[in-house]
């Protein structure tokens, strides 16, 4: 584990990160690939949009929409009302969300409290975080479990991003036998454990790996939408270090193709699609395409820097819009969807 002085910077540099995706163009340039494919609308659905039911099931919790609000951040002032304006509204809409990387709560616990949401949604589907690579740092099965407890979480996410790291400065970078290290976490630990990448995705092989080493669930976190090598080379002061980032801007697996491959190679897993998601429509593809759930970031946060209804009006539109995917390809449940992938072009 680090010292206080990596501990302030750890601070510091989520304060950054925050200011980089409010300010600065920093989503990637390529597309999440949802838009090589569209359903064919269905004039006659033999529905009701009143019948329309979003509501389903996720690792034994239960939520009125398959969306979650992926964890972004936490650590600072700002982070913290950033939190728990997310977690007001996703607790009133029956939703799931997690917070950022709580590695820097370990270190310095008065900074706990910029985490803990669960007072202000006691029923809502919870996510603790950290990355996969500080189980190589000092970081154990027991600092996994203590991350989880204290914010009341139902899950451990433990993120992968060898590329962010690797660009940062000062990145953890030493990524040998972490399956084996992921393993143990996941056959020690209470609660389930889940693995999703920031934003380069996650291939097919990979997920089978991390799913027979015991992961619950796998998030993708496909190339589309914030690109975090991006961040890094903006934040850096090294010109060659700004260079590098620019040469591996566009580098990672599209949302699309991470959900196709990783649905392939693990058809008996619960399967989040997140990377670039920006309407009710873009979940719906990735419904058909093969995922259980979506999960959302960088418009989230925007909303909630703005206040709990702007975040409350972006998620209704959102949970709106997946309806009206529903109805006009005559879906009833989520499930459906994925009856609806034969009418979609370039499927095959």
């Amino acid at each position: 584990m680090n010292s206080e002085s990596d501990s302030s910077d750890i601070a510091a540099r989520k304060a950054q990160h925050i200011e980089l995706v409010l300010n600065e163009e920093v989503e990637f340039t390529r597309s999440t690939g949802l838009e090589r494919f569209e359903f064919s609308h269905e004039a006659l659905p033999e529905l009701s949009l009143e019948q329309i039911d979003t509501t389903t099931s996720f690792l034994g919790r239960h939520l009125s929409a398959p969306l979650l609000v992926s964890g972004m951040t936490g650590g600072t002032e700002q982070s913290a009302q950033i939190n728990r304006r997310i977690a007001e509204v996703v607790g009133a809409l029956g939703l799931g969300m997690g917070v950022g990387s709580q590695r820097i709560s370990l270190e310095r616990p008065e900074l706990t409290a910029t985490f803990q949401v669960r007072s202000l949604a006691p029923n809502a589907f919870l996510m603790a975080n950290l990355g996969a690579v500080q189980l190589n740092y000092g970081f154990t099965v027991d600092h996994c479990r203590r991350l989880v407890d204290s914010i009341g979480a139902d899950v451990l996410v433990l993120h992968l991003n060898p590329l962010q790291e690797s660009i940062q400065p000062g990145g953890n970078t030493d990524f040998r036998d972490l399956v084996k290290k992921i393993a143990a976490v996941c056959s020690s630990l209470d609660r389930p454990v889940i693995v999703k990448e920031v934003g380069c995705g996650i291939s097919g092989p990979t997920a089978r790996r991390l799913v027979d080493a015991g992961v619950a669930a796998i998030d993708v976190g496909g190339a589309g939408g914030t690109c975090w090598t991006d961040i890094e080379g903006r934040r850096s002061t090294s010109a060659a270090t700004k260079a590098i980032a620019d040469t591996f801007r566009e580098w990672g697996i599209s949302t699309a193709d991470a959900v196709r491959s990783v649905r392939a190679a693990c058809q008996e897993i619960p399967l989040i699609a997140s990377g670039g998601l920006r309407s009710g429509l873009d979940i719906a593809k990735c419904l058909a395409l093969g995922a259980d759930l979506a999960a959302i970031a960088s418009p989230v946060l925007k909303a909630a820097v703005d206040s709990a209804q702007a975040v409350h009006e972006l998620l209704d539109r959102i949970i709106r819009e997946l309806k009206l995917s529903m109805f006009c390809t005559g879906s009833t449940r989520p499930t459906d969807l994925q009856k609806a992938i034969r009418g979609m072009k370039n499927w095959e």
